[in-house]
């Protein structure tokens, strides 16, 4: 279990941080829903390195400043948060909205990362293949598209909700559409500039992902050089939370073979 989550301020902005365990660090930046409590997944983590879970500029209880204004800017914030925390070697993972953050972060500056895992993440954009819209997505549109299994999905939309949590839900609503709301999910210069991560990379994806299909899975590979994939039957958009399992697993057996 996660300690509170505690402030940490970098360039005067407030940063929720929630962490756990030790040894290794791993940063885990999260998608455009923000950070629901501590998964499973979260928890497998935990085990055995030590995590460590910021609620992104203008997300959760963190502070949104104005002059953090799209990804690129984020990711610049990320490598002063890292310089923040004094780590090297850390292990950097990000899911959807959080590997766009993540890849744009690596294109820039790998020096204190060991590796780079992306999990469906958003970014760039495969010509005629069109990515889901989740802005004009209904609740119940959501969580059918999000996960394969629909006991998960019906689970999601069950799930009771407290006035602070309808709260900060609209909060990073807000956030996500600062971030990804034009163009959709993606950065055009983007794609042009994959060749610069030159860390170990390991790319998660459901099969049945319908915010970011397939075919990113593999233009992501074709542009990363020496990416590994870990596909994953039966499986939606979050494939952390669906396969929580398998899908740490995958991620620390990477890591395993990577360290140095």
């Amino acid at each position: 279990m996660a300690n509170q989550g505690s402030m940490l301020k970098v360039r005067g902005v407030n940063i929720n941080l929630a962490r756990a365990g030790s040894g290794r660090p791993v940063l885990f930046l999260h998608g455009a829903g923000g950070v629901a409590g501590w998964p499973p997944f979260f928890e497998s983590l935990s085990r055995r390195y030590q995590l460590l879970v910021p609620d992104h500029p203008g997300f959760g209880h963190s502070d949104d400043p104005p002059w953090i204004r799209n990804v690129p800017d984020a990711a610049m914030f990320y490598l002063d948060f890292i310089d923040a925390l004094q780590i090297d070697q850390i292990h950097l993972v990000g899911h959807s909205l959080g590997g766009w953050i993540a890849a744009e972060l690596a294109v820039r500056d790998c020096a204190r990362l060991a590796s780079l895992t992306l999990i469906a993440p958003a970014g760039i954009r495969v010509k005629g293949v069109p990515s889901g819209d989740s802005f004009i997505w209904s609740p119940e549109e959501a969580a059918h598209n999000l996960f394969a299994d629909p006991a998960l999905a019906r689970r999601m939309l069950d799930a009771p909700v407290s006035d602070e949590e309808a709260d900060i839900m609209l909060k990073n609503r807000y956030a996500a559409a600062k971030y990804g709301w034009q163009p959709r999910w993606f950065n055009p210069d983007l794609e042009k500039w994959l060749h610069r991560i030159k860390v170990p990379t390991h790319l998660v994806w459901g099969a049945a992902d319908q915010l970011m299909p397939v075919a990113y899975c593999d233009l992501w590979r074709e542009r990363v050089a020496g990416a590994r994939v870990t596909l994953l039957d039966n499986c939606g958009h979050l494939p952390h939370i669906e396969k929580s399992e398998v899908v740490a697993t995958r991620i620390e057996s990477f890591w395993n073979e990577v360290a140095v």
